[in-house]
């Protein structure tokens, strides 16, 4: 390097405490991240590789589009109701063994999904499946907040939504081989799917047991210098960090900046949803044919969540702003619903879809880098829950509204399920703006009074 290019000591270079715990978050990163997203693409595999089986499924059992949509959309209910209580068992025995337990059932039920016979078969083991699989991703959160510092969040939890993405890309064209085994020993296609991609579920579930600790202590390939700085500098100090509930309801669900983060939440998963159970049946509409092609073309939206993943969470490093561009994403997402409602050809169709992954999934890392930035311990796992589950029930209701829409052939239904979802989402992103700034104001008063109590008892 050029001497007269060389850095120069600054008021902004990395203290060597600094730089000390980037390099564990590195090494931390670097052990659980392959495992957290492994985890993670099969459970986004298990629960959106019914779609591939959309056509089949009617064919084969009789299950129509309205009875698609409310079995693709009741694995949200038993998700979302048991949602919280599983998050606080896993804050009492531990991530290792909660994520664990979760893979482990959740990939027996989707194995289960081949004996699917009927509607009532169907709605069945789609709600035990939503029910086996409850917690998982707050506990991947909860896990980011127990190793990771609040500025490093974002960026680790857009890695983890790698695994969706390449769910999106990946999971189609593997579903749809996996259908081509139609008519072996006597089995449909989408029986293999189901059988084969639950056998993996378990096999990953194994290795989420050997290789995630519960927390930096419990981590052998960490130094105790190392461990100790993770754990100094994943604590929120502002924000509570309560030991029970009891007594504590308000704090951990009713702060009003969780509410309005979980509605925008249930919003966005209204749209994703829906284009995650219906995008290949889309594909299908359009004359591609065959199930590993339509498999392929239905995973591009895989390449759009992709490019949200690394573009948004970089727009957040440089804007420091969160809630400017959640606005701003939010009013785009808007744009391309109702682009997409107005347009006819095929391909602006499937690029439109893809174009809206990008924001839907791109967006998901700054609704929890705000809401980690303000929770922590029992109340972070706590809080956490109820936003996924509030927002989940938007994964309901989104395919319920869009199948029961397309089953009585209204295109209008359709569309207004997707502009309206989105346009509901920017209206309450004022809300969230209004409420994240009270509860700062109030973080704030309260550490300057304990500061002012911690000097006067010194005194």
């Amino acid at each position: 390097m050029d001497p007269q290019h060389a850095p120069t000591a600054t008021n902004t270079d990395p203290s060597p405490e600094d730089v000390e715990h980037a390099a564990a978050s590195r090494k931390a990163a670097w052990r659980l991240l392959p495992i957290l997203c492994l985890v993670y693409f099969m459970a986004f595999v298990d629960r959106t590789n019914v779609g591939l089986a959309k056509t089949s499924l009617e064919a084969d059992v009789g299950i129509s589009a309205a009875a698609f949509g409310a079995g693709a959309g009741i694995f949200f209910l038993s998700y979302a109701f048991l949602e919280v209580p599983s998050n606080l068992i896993m804050h009492r025995v531990g991530p290792r063994r909660w994520i664990t337990r979760i893979a482990v059932t959740w990939g027996t039920l989707c194995a289960c999904m081949m004996f699917v016979q009927d509607d009532i078969t169907f709605y069945i083991v789609r709600f035990l499946l939503g029910a086996a699989e409850a917690g998982l991703y707050p506990a991947l959160m909860y896990v980011v907040t127990v190793w990771f510092a609040q500025q490093q969040r974002a960026t680790i939890v857009g890695i983890i939504y790698f695994a969706v993405c390449a769910g999106l890309t990946l999971g189609g064209p593997m579903g749809g081989a996996l259908m081509e085994l139609d008519g072996l020993a006597g089995m449909y296609g989408w029986q293999w799917m189901f059988l084969v991609e639950g056998a993996l579920t378990v096999v990953v579930a194994y290795f989420v047991y050997r290789l995630v600790p519960d927390k930096p202590d419990d981590a052998p390939w960490l130094t105790e210098r190392e461990a100790q700085l993770l754990n100094e500098r994943a604590v929120v100090r502002t924000a509570p960090a309560h030991n029970r509930l009891r007594g504590n309801m308000k704090i951990a669900f009713g702060r009003p900046f969780i509410i309005a983060l979980s509605l925008i939440y249930f919003a966005n998963q209204i749209n994703s949803v829906v284009i995650q159970y219906n995008f290949p049946s889309i594909v299908e509409s359009v004359h591609v044919e065959g199930r590993f092609l339509i498999g392929l073309v239905s995973g591009s939206v895989g390449i759009g969540a992709f490019i949200g993943v690394l573009v948004i969470p970089w727009l957040q490093r440089r804007m420091r702003n969160e809630l400017r561009l959640l606005t701003y994403v939010t009013a785009a997402t808007v744009v391309v619903a109702v682009a997409y409602t107005l347009s006819e050809g095929a391909v602006a169709r499937i690029l439109l879809i893809d174009l809206a992954m990008l924001l839907l999934i791109g967006i998901l890392p700054l609704y929890w880098s705000v809401a980690m930035q303000r929770m922590a311990g029992l109340m972070a796992a706590a809080g956490l829950a109820l936003i996924n589950t509030l927002g989940l029930l938007g994964g309901f209701v989104g395919p319920y509204l869009y199948g029961f829409a397309e089953e009585h052939g209204s295109a209008a239904g359709t569309s207004a399920v997707l502009i309206g979802s989105a346009v509901l989402g920017l209206l309450l992103l004022p809300v969230l703006k209004v409420a994240v700034h009270k509860e700062d104001a109030k973080a704030a008063r309260e550490a300057a009074q304990r500061e002012t109590a911690t000097v006067a008892a010194t005194e």
